[in-house]
């Protein structure tokens, strides 16, 4: 089904495409080989426009191929209420654009593409490949189809050059391409931005240095994190730093906000108050402290030589967060363009004919497939705006 024009069942969606009424299709470009610039390309080929992608980096999506490194999680199950209130300030921006190409689009999406995928027990939304690569090579097989042609060590300069989209990323993981560099262009140009910061990032905790080179690399599995107010359970791993995995990342931006504190964590969440007190003290009085806790709570060797690091009891350890890793292994990135600065169809309201989509905008999400569904809508919308802007006015 590769290369369907406007009009195919794979397209139920309203205004999924939008063919410019004019002689000669226009010549667009779209900036970043990445999901939404990748998924804004083959929108603006199939509402009938010529399309290059242009890169900085030697290949496209390397960002998107490190994530599948993980199983490529495209999306979520989660109702759609529910799904949208994970983005917080930014949802009366991005509701739109989703709502327009929600999760059962972008599975579609991926299904006709070969990528057919599945959803886990926690709702989260894979390829069956479980990785990137065959979703990535049999995508740009059909933009080869559409006519779309890649670029790639080729940098954008300025705003000289349009109708385009724009579509950078944000500054999360600099050496795969995304580096913010192109944020001072459009600071020179007196368009505002919020400074880019790490999301999705692991928690930084100063271990003593026997316990960091003891136990960084093992997992915590079945823990609760707090911080804040907010509670989330999961498996965390220990690193050189800190703490990685999903609880950690989701209370990240938490914990930059606030420039660290008190991180509490649950061994047992499981387990009441009471039942951990008649558990230990029905332990063995001559065991050693660690063998009543392996023993009585089935706590690994990790969990235990973590109680050491902090203040507190298995159900209710603390210990102090310096805050958060860097933008260098951050999952994404918090910032990016003002929302005040682009109309309601991603268009640059100083820059008429050019389009943003994708992590380049002030917006930020937690993992568990929210972040690229943001990403192919956006795109998308982009693309849409600019098939408007571009076709003559009606009669």
């Amino acid at each position: 089904m590769n290369g369907q024009r406007p009009g195919s069942s794979l397209w139920p969606w309203p205004n999924q495409h939008w063919t410019i009424a004019i002689p000669s299709p226009p010549h667009i470009r779209v900036y970043g080989a990445g999901p939404a610039g990748l998924f804004a390309a083959e929108t603006l080929a199939r509402g009938g426009a010529k399309v290059t992608i242009v890169d900085r980096m030697p290949s496209p999506a390397r960002k998107l191929l490190m994530a599948g490194r993980g199983g490529l999680n495209l999306t979520h199950t989660q109702a759609l209420e529910g799904f949208l209130g994970t983005y917080g300030q930014a949802r009366t921006r991005l509701e739109p654009a989703i709502r327009a190409f929600p999760p059962e689009a972008l599975r579609a999406w991926a299904d006709d593409l070969g990528a057919e995928t599945f959803a886990g027990s926690s709702g989260r939304v894979f390829p069956k490949a479980m990785k990137a690569s065959p979703l990535l090579r049999a995508w740009l097989a059909r933009l080869g189809t559409l006519g779309v042609e890649l670029t790639t060590r080729e940098t954008w300069s300025d705003f000289s050059e349009g109708p385009a989209v724009l579509a950078f990323g944000g500054a999360s993981w600099p050496r795969l391409g995304s580096d913010g560099s192109w944020s001072a262009a459009f600071v020179r140009h007196g368009l505002a931005l919020t400074a880019f910061g790490p999301s999705n990032a692991g928690i930084a905790i100063a271990w003593t240095e026997g316990f960091k080179q003891r136990f960084a690399g093992r997992p915590l599995k079945g823990v609760a994190l707090s911080f804040g107010g907010q509670t989330m359970r999961g498996e965390v791993m220990i690193t050189a730093d800190g703490l990685e995995g999903g609880a950690a990342y989701a209370l990240s931006p938490l914990v930059r906000q606030a420039a660290g504190g008190a991180l509490t964590i649950d061994l047992v969440p499981h387990l009441g108050e009471e039942d951990v007190s008649t558990r230990l003290s029905g332990a063995r009085k001559k065991d050693s402290a660690s063998n009543r806790l392996r023993k009585a709570l089935r706590l690994s060797p990790a969990a235990i030589a973590l109680l050491r690091e902090g203040t507190g009891s298995p159900k209710a350890l603390t210990l102090q967060s310096t805050g958060v890793g860097g933008l260098a292994r951050a999952i994404s990135s918090s910032g990016g363009v003002h929302w005040d600065e682009v109309d309601e169809h991603f268009m640059l309201k100083k820059k008429p004919g050019i389009f943003l989509a994708g992590e380049m905008l002030d917006w930020e999400a937690p993992t568990g497939g929210y972040l690229l569904q943001a990403c192919f809508a956006t795109g998308r919308a982009a693309a849409l705006g600019c098939l408007r802007w571009l076709a003559p006015p009606g009669p």
